[in-house]
């Protein structure tokens, strides 16, 4: 390998990592919610006659924590903001006019999250912690707090038409989660005012999300029920899916408050969808007619949309996250917030889509060339996703520019079980975690050295939490690895299973099995019990405030290398949890793993990248 290019350091690819999320606009402007890995907090901006400023006074981070990952943390209210601050789950009130918040609820044992502003009230998810998790669907107003649905394990996505008259939602129960299978319900208004009895609109053996009602007040919502998340609706009386392409229109719905489609009319609407892997924007008119925007991204999140203009949160392959504004018209696109050049585009590795044969079918990914090396083949560092039921994406991750400019490749996978892929790949996954997963990571790599791409002896793994896991059991039950890095990443299954929380509660058993009636596979499963077969060095970083992945979980995997002589490296840090936030840790574990596997290959780092 040559030498790296110093320009592009650790706390670089780190501080390029602002994101943007819940794009809502309204009479008064355009406002996002931005995450700053800085210092951690999440601040809500408003955009208005072509300048942007903070709302979120110091001492508020805009963050729900509903189902631990939140999401739906803030609206647009009558005269100004509705929000969830992440200290303390409660909601907020906040004027346009820098006067402080002021407290909504006052309930010290709930959280709140999906928060929309619907007739003058407040609809939300309450997650309510006592001797058990409780979770309802309220409506929210000063003094005053009604339940809208309650009996069910699960809520999201409370919704109202826009004369107040029918209410929409989505539900489910343990053990399904959101992506396996949902209910949509509604509930109509009697003609004394009150919410008549919930009856089911759709919930066979489907996952739906993100519902939406048109101007007419007749309701829709995406449903894989047909193999993709599509639009279905209310059409001539009859509930029927839209006109639409053969794509996931969604992701995994891991955070409340998505909104990657918008429903317009009879058979008309507004919809990001994926095409082998790449995200796609277009509104579909009801003729079929599909009219295309801003081509130049392939991932688009948080739709919303005035007389004018379409926004979006947008990113590309040589361009981070934005917040972008589209003339409906010339289809002309502004960048409001973010997009930052964050390297030359030549200096850019592009993601190229891979498909390739694993097992009994095939797995999906992107593969980046090295920028830096000798000409023939680089080595590689296959990222693994965590989730696992979730997916990576071809837009510019600074973490991987930072391996490409260092002469490593990268292949990012979606391996089996990842969403925007359909349904039944999605599902592939059951009962299958440690295993499919595992063969694709392990199949990638000998797909590209196949091609000449990269040298099968001198290829790594890494990955975080979920992806964790797949990264030690690939270490522990196959031989291809060079080496790898585990980021909090579970190593006792089992053991994670007993401390998770509700949302997760019943995961385990659908990726891997009963703990009881499955013992032997969780055991074969079991990267902690299997340490001795790990026979490559290992890194390991772990936050020691991590409830889900405990820290003694790694030390006594890390302990149980070193004690069999395997190379093992450990980096715990004091105020991190599931998950690391702070940008100087970030940086930190990045420069670390890049050591080590520069030691492994017998090259000495630079001295002058080393510095952050």
């Amino acid at each position: 390998m040559s030498s790296p290019v110093a320009e592009f350091s650790a706390a670089q690819a780190v501080a390029a990592g602002t994101d943007y999320a819940e794009l809502k606009v309204g009479a008064q402007g355009v406002f996002w919610n931005e995450f700053r890995p800085a210092d951690g907090a999440c601040r809500v901006w408003h955009w208005r006659d072509q300048q942007a400023r903070c709302l979120t006074p110091d001492g508020f981070s805009v963050r729900s924590r509903v189902y631990e990952y939140g999401g739906g943390s803030f609206c647009l209210g009558a005269d100004g903001l509705v929000f969830v601050n992440e200290k303390d789950q409660q909601v907020y009130l906040q004027a346009l006019d820098d006067s402080p918040p002021r407290p909504l609820t006052h309930a010290d044992d709930c959280r709140y999250g999906d928060v929309q502003w619907q007739a003058g009230k407040v609809l939300a998810v309450e997650e309510q912690h006592g001797q058990q998790v409780v979770h309802r669907l309220v409506s929210l107003s000063p003094g005053h707090r009604q339940i809208l649905a309650e009996g069910a394990d699960f809520y999201a996505s409370p919704t109202l038409s826009l004369d107040a008259k029918r209410l929409a939602w989505i539900e489910w129960d343990r053990p399904a989660q959101p992506w396996t299978v949902t209910r949509l319900m509604c509930r109509e208004r009697e003609p004394s005012g009150a919410w008549g009895p919930a009856r089911c609109i759709a919930g066979q053996d489907e996952s739906l999300q993100q519902p939406r009602f048109d101007e007419q007040g007749r309701l829709y919502c995406l449903s894989d029920r047909d193999g993709f998340w599509q639009p279905w609706g209310e059409l001539d009386g009859h509930w029927q899916r839209l006109p639409a392409a053969p794509a996931d229109h969604a992701a995994a719905p891991w955070q409340l408050g998505a909104s990657t489609w918008l429903a317009l009319g009879p058979a008309s609407y507004l919809a990001s969808w994926f095409e082998d892997g790449f995200g796609q924007l277009g509104l579909r008119r009801a003729d079929g007619e599909v009219e295309r925007y801003a081509s130049a991204y392939t991932r688009f999140r948080s739709l919303a949309l005035d007389d004018g203009q379409l926004y979006a949160v947008a990113a590309s392959p040589i361009s981070p996250p934005a917040v972008i504004a589209i003339d409906r018209r010339s289809h002309e696109v502004q960048v409001l917030a973010g997009g930052a050049e964050v390297l030359p585009a030549e200096d850019i590795s592009l993601p190229q889509p891979i498909r390739y044969t694993s097992g009994e079918g095939s797995a999906h990914g992107f593969f980046y060339p090295a920028m830096q090396g000798t000409g023939g083949p680089s080595p590689l560092v296959v990222f693994i996703h965590g989730g696992p039921t979730s997916a990576c994406y071809p837009v510019l991750d600074p973490r991987i520019q930072y391996w490409t400019q260092r002469g490593f490749a990268v292949a990012d996978l979606n391996y089996r079980g990842s969403s925007g892929y359909g349904r039944a790949y999605r599902q592939a996954l059951h009962l299958n975690w440690g295993a499919s997963d595992v063969e694709d990571a392990c199949a990638a790599v000998a797909h590209l050295a196949g091609q000449g791409l990269i040298a099968p002896d001198q290829a790594f793994i890494r990955g975080g939490s979920a992806g964790g896991y797949t990264t030690l059991c690939a270490l522990a039950f196959r031989d291809v690895f060079r080496g790898g890095a585990s980021l909090y990443g579970v190593s006792d299954p089992e053991a994670l299973g007993r401390a998770t929380h509700k949302f997760e509660g019943d995961y385990l058993d659908w990726l891997i099995g009963d703990p009881r009636r499955d013992a032997e596979r969780y055991r074969q499963r079991t990267p902690l019990l299997h340490a001795g077969q790990i026979k490559v060095p290992v890194i390991f970083f772990q936050g020691e405030l991590d409830a889900v992945v405990v820290p003694e979980q790694t030390r006594s995997m890390l302990e149980a290398l070193k004690a069999n002589g395997i190379e093992a490296e450990g980096h715990f840090y004091a105020g991190e949890r599931h998950g690391f936030r702070q940008a100087a840790n970030l940086a930190h574990a990045l420069e670390e793993e890049w050591k080590f596997y520069c030691r492994l290959l017998g090259k000495a780092p630079s001295n002058h990248t080393q510095s952050l």
